[in-house]
C-alpha cells in the first residue's frame, strides 16, 4: 500500500502548475514578471523603436521636400530650355531673312547686269540684223536686176538698166 500511496501522491504532483494551492505564488511571480517586462519595453525598447521610426520620418520628410525642390528645380530647367529654344528660333529665323534679303539683293544686282548685257547684245544683234537687211536688200536689188535682165533677153526684148531699176524700186516700194 505504501507503494500505492506513493503513486497517488507522484499523480497529484505530476503538474504542479494546475495544483490550486500554488496559484497565489504563481499569480505573484506572473506580477513582477509582467511589470519587469513592462519596464524594460517602456525604458529600453520602446524609445528605442520611438527614435528609429522618427529617424524614418524624418528621412522621408526630407526626401519629399528633396524631390519638390528637384522638381521645382526640373521645372525651371525646361521652362528655360524653351525659352532658349523659342529664341533660337528667333534668332535662325532673323538669320535666314537676312540671308535670303543679301541673296536677293545680290540676285538683283546680277539680274540688273545681265539685262544690260541683254540688251547690249540684243542692240547688237538688232545692229547687225539692220546691215544683213541692208545688205540682202541690196543684194535682192542686184539679183533682181540682173534676173530681169536676163528674162527681158530670153523672151527677146531690150530694156536698160535705167528701166530695170526703175521698175524693180517701184515694185519693191509697194
Amino acid at each position: 500500500m505504501a507503494s500505492e500511496a506513493k503513486e497517488a501522491g507522484e499523480a497529484t504532483v505530476a503538474m504542479p502548475q494546475l495544483d490550486p494551492s500554488t496559484f497565489p505564488n504563481q499569480i505573484f511571480w506572473l506580477l513582477v514578471t509582467l511589470v519587469v517586462i513592462y519596464f524594460v519595453l517602456s525604458r529600453i525598447a520602446l524609445p528605442r523603436i520611438a527614435a528609429v521610426l522618427a529617424e524614418r520620418q524624418g528621412t522621408i520628410t526630407n526626401d519629399i521636400a528633396a524631390a519638390e525642390e528637384l522638381k521645382q528645380k526640373a521645372a525651371d530647367a525646361e521652362t528655360a530650355y524653351n525659352q532658349a529654344l523659342a529664341d533660337a528660333r528667333v534668332e535662325a529665323a532673323r538669320i535666314v531673312n537676312e540671308a535670303k534679303a543679301e541673296i536677293q539683293a545680290d540676285l538683283d544686282k546680277e539680274i540688273q547686269k545681265a539685262d544690260k548685257k541683254i540688251e547690249a547684245k540684243a542692240a547688237e544683234s538688232e545692229k547687225a540684223i539692220a546691215e544683213i537687211r541692208e545688205g540682202a536688200l541690196a543684194s535682192v536689188k542686184d539679183v533682181a536686176k540682173s534676173t530681169t535682165k536676163e528674162l527681158v533677153a530670153a523672151f527677146g526684148g531690150k530694156a536698160d538698166a535705167k528701166t530695170i531699176t526703175a521698175a524693180i524700186n517701184a515694185r519693191l516700194k509697194g
